[in-house]
């Protein structure tokens, strides 16, 4: 990608001074970036609580007569770790964080569209958070984080507390992805067009109508639960008219869209991420582009393949199988267009690069499994096994979480202006890497042996691989604990970085890290491709030129 900076009509004359003070500059900011900071840490506070939530259910599960914690709050604490790592980690830490310091960046713009929204955005999510554990003082839901009915109209009051939680994180969601689709429909620098916006934009504008659109579906299903349970309004209630199997349709109409508002951006980062460091131009830019719209579309209409053992009619079992398995195909474009750029290209292992291609591997076995539970017959077999407990995970810790790693080594110097270090990062990697596989490709195994899910004493003969499993989840603990060491040392002490260490094309990597306040003094016009390695790398002193005098540079 090419860019001209220009003195456009005088726009950087119009440029609003930075905030004074702590509490307006780094509490209720306005800045993208630091709103963005604040969803990564306040995401990675709750990763910290989930994961803690997680060791308990596999200690509980390292003898087959449990006994770590009781049956009922074993059901607690399961139910809470899945609700936290989809409502307060994965979904603010990749949407809310990454979208909110890369995309503005990546498109020329200032900031976003809805400045004081962005604020609202967030600030709604942490009271979410605490809201929702704060149901453990009150007696936390017990039903799985689907919730189904009619077990959620028996529990504790908790549950109650449970979905007005994930109700206000859907209003958060909701909001930011208004203000994302306005900011690259409205806010692009001159030049930025649709086919010319780098993949991870691409990635976040396929997102964005998901979360504006499939979490009505959800708000609206917790807002009848809320008031069934607590003026007995008759939704779901079979014994009074109602219907478990609605509230089965309105979650999973959200639910299995919510798989790809957790994965689309992940697809975006690790797009920038292996062409960096490849030293070469994205393989098939507009297929990969094109898929993630396709993917958001047709993942809008296979919610019914997660209900195949719920009494849903042969009729409409055979259409949903249909369009499960095609929606592998644009998935297939990312992941055969992802391995055609590593063909040939001269490969820089970075810790970020290996966290890609950690994804790139365990994210594919995690769709591998994902088509297989999309066959009728298999699924009737291992629905309520360790199976899909196995699956969900590679495609969502294997997947999404990866790629929030592997986000985090490639941008922590853009949000800070240090380097991470590679030898911590490596080990984090390489542990992260077999705890993770200890963990969960043990329970495919577990789930075709006939292992339920979702229960805290289990028959003997699945004793060994479930200690194998927790064992590999302590690994995977004392990884990201190196992580968290990594983060916190390199903040102070890590190697500066300059505007751009990795050689990287992209328009945010060339201005200073971390960016000004205003992010470009000079709205620049943009020309070329994104991704083009065949223009030179931007020489000495570009951050200063480019932010206190017009110049014409090269692609960086």
């Amino acid at each position: 990608m090419s860019t001209t900076v220009e003195h456009a009509g005088g726009i950087a004359d119009h440029i609003h001074p930075e905030p004074q003070g702590f509490i307006r500059r780094y509490v209720f900011s306005l800045d993208h970036k630091i709103i963005g900071i604040q969803y990564l840490i306040t995401g990675f506070v709750f990763l910290v609580l989930a994961g803690l939530l997680a060791e308990v259910i596999r200690t509980q599960l390292l003898h087959a007569n449990g006994g770590f914690v009781s049956n009922d709050t074993y059901n607690e604490v399961y139910t809470m770790h899945g609700s936290a790592m989809v409502w307060l980690v994965i979904i603010p830490l990749i949407t809310g964080g990454f979208g909110n310091i890369i995309m503005p960046l990546q498109i020329g713009a200032r900031d976003v569209a809805f400045p004081w929204l962005n604020m609202l955005s967030f600030w709604i999510f942490p009271v979410a958070g605490l809201m929702l554990f704060s149901s453990f003082l009150i007696g936390a839901p017990v039903a799985g984080w689907t919730e189904y009915p009619p077990m959620s109209l028996q529990a504790g009051p908790g549950t109650s507390m449970w979905a007005a939680a994930i109700f206000l994180v859907g209003v958060s969601s909701t909001l930011t992805g208004i203000n994302f689709v306005v900011t690259m429909f409205q806010m692009r620098a001159p030049g930025m067009t649709f086919t010319r916006m780098p993949l991870f934009c691409w990635a976040q504008l396929a997102t964005a109508p998901l979360l504006m659109i499939a979490t009505t579906a959800l708000a609206a299903a917790l807002a009848a639960l809320f008031m069934e349970r607590q003026f007995g309004v008759p939704f779901f209630d079979p014994t009074k008219g109602g219907s478990p199997l609605m509230w089965q349709h309105m979650f999973w109409f959200y639910s299995h869209p919510a798989v790809y508002i957790m994965i689309l951006p992940a697809f975006g980062m690790i797009s920038e991420i292996i062409p960096t460091f490849s030293r070469k131009p994205i393989f098939g830019y507009k297929m990969i582009a094109f898929s993630s719209m396709a993917i958001a579309l047709a993942g809008m209409m296979v919610w019914a393949h997660h209900m195949f053992t719920s009494g849903l009619a042969p009729y409409l079992q055979l259409p949903f199988m249909i369009l499960t398995f095609t929606i592998a195909i644009p998935t297939g474009v990312k992941i055969f267009s992802w391995v055609a750029t590593l063909w040939g290209g001269k490969i820089h292992y970075t810790t970020s690069m290996l966290f890609a291609l950690g994804f790139l591997a365990l994210f594919t076995l995690g769709g591998i499994t994902g088509v297989f539970l999309a066959a009728v017959p298999f699924d009737l077999h291992v629905h309520g096994t360790y199976f899909v407990v196995a699956h969900f995970h590679y495609v969502l810790v294997g997947g999404s979480l990866m790629g929030v790693f592997a986000g985090m080594y490639y941008y922590f110097p853009k949000m800070t202006g240090r380097l991470m270090s590679e030898k911590l990062g490596k080990w984090h990697f390489w542990l992260f890497f077999i705890g993770f596989n200890g963990t969960f490709l043990p329970q495919h195994w577990l789930g075709m042996l006939g292992m339920p899910r979702r229960v805290p004493v289990y028959d003997p003969q699945f004793q060994f691989w479930n200690d194998v499993s927790t064992f590999g989840s302590y690994v995977m603990t004392f990884s990201i604990l190196l992580f968290f060491i990594n983060v916190l040392v390199s903040i102070r002490n890590g190697k500066k970085s300059g505007p751009n260490p990795w050689g990287a094309r992209t328009l945010e990597w060339q201005i200073p890290s971390p960016p000004h306040y205003y992010n470009f003094k000079n709205i620049p016009t943009v020309y070329g491709l994104p991704y083009d390695f065949s223009q030179p790398l931007p020489y000495k002193g570009l951050e200063e030129e480019l932010t206190d005098s017009p110049v014409h540079v090269g692609a960086h």
